[in-house]
């Protein structure tokens, strides 16, 4: 199974083995102590291993299907030597998620649309959402795009602030009305002044908190009419952001936001501070929704593009 390349340049990839390290850390312990004095892989180290990736909150169904695949290639191989495990836990697990038909992006690059590409982004108070937004406008500026930003998450007053801050540190526009003001509104300014400028990018911060799915609908609905005055076909991408750190919480964050509205994209947060790095593999095999965008660190380049195979090759490779 050829699945592994040289997809990243050698930064990036160091970048994401060092955000990584937690959980592959916790993954190689745990492993090793699962092979001490066994030669080769056989039920009680598969039954170690299905421990260890749920422990690691890669998902109780999605592990189950990577230890019947492992288990296929101990039937058909009859003898699978312990140093093998690693190769094999690492084919088995990308190529369960390349069969996803879910396409990584190659860079912070965006469809070529007649006026702005427009990205609603969603996501509970806390899980790193503005800053990823911030990151976000920053990755496409370097990529040559005119990038503008609407402050529509007007329930918190830190949101509407922290954009700010990072409006100015990036150099992009933000539209901003202020706290309790009507998000749709500033969704409306934000596109107007898009469409007035040529801009390439609109990135609207929104829906701060998942108060309940009719007031969540109400809203996007809301916010959704009024860009569409202007891009019929807009938001091109509803981008939900989760806090990888929270593992198993994620998951549900995820399938409340997705029964709520339409997500057509994640972004996985904060996945150097943790060893529950395995959540990514979980979500994305159950949600079988791009996973877009991974943060491994706190630097603007630490929000890196999603390559699956990258991304298990990082995690299970010594």
């Amino acid at each position: 199974m050829a699945l592994f390349g040289n997809f990243f340049s050698k930064e990036k990839k160091e970048n994401l083995d060092k955000g990584l390290e937690k959980t592959k850390e916790s993954i190689f312990t745990k492993l090793g102590k699962a092979v001490i004095g066994k030669s080769k892989v056989d039920d009680d180290v598969l039954d170690e291993l299905e421990e260890i990736l749920i422990t690691a909150d890669v998902g109780v169904d999605t592990t189950i299907k990577v230890i019947q695949r492992i288990e296929e290639r101990v039937l058909r191989d009859k003898f699978l030597g312990i140093e093998e495990l690693d190769k094999i836990l690492k084919e088995e697990i990308a190529g369960l998620l390349t069969e996803n038909n879910t396409e990584d992006l190659i860079n912070f690059d965006i469809p070529k649309k007649d006026g702005p590409y427009v990205i609603l982004v969603v996501g509970v108070n806390g899980v790193g959402k503005t800053t990823t937004i911030g990151k976000l406008s920053s990755q496409y500026k370097a990529n040559g795009k005119k990038v503008i930003l609407g402050a529509a998450d007007t329930f918190r007053a830190a949101a509407v602030d922290q954009l700010k801050l990072w409006g100015d540190r990036v150099g992009v526009p933000v539209i901003a009305h202020g706290m309790n003001t009507d998000p749709s509104a500033v969704a409306y300014d934000t596109v107007k002044q898009a469409v007035d400028n040529k801009d390439d990018v609109v990135i609207i911060d929104t829906a701060g908190r998942l108060h309940t799915k009719v007031n969540l609908m109400n809203e996007l609905t809301k916010i959704k009419r009024v860009v569409q005055k202007f891009i019929p076909d807009a938001p091109h991408d509803v981008m939900l952001v989760l806090d990888g750190s929270t593992g198993q919480n994620a998951v549900i964050q995820a399938r409340e936001f997705t029964k709520a509205t339409e997500v057509t994209s994640l972004a996985i947060t904060k996945l150097d501070g943790t060893a529950k790095g395995g959540v990514v593999i979980g979500i994305s095999d159950e949600f079988k929704i791009p996973v877009k965008y991974i943060g491994v660190g706190e630097k603007v380049e630490d929000l890196q593009v999603f390559n699956k195979v990258e991304f298990v090759d990082s995690l299970f490779s010594k």
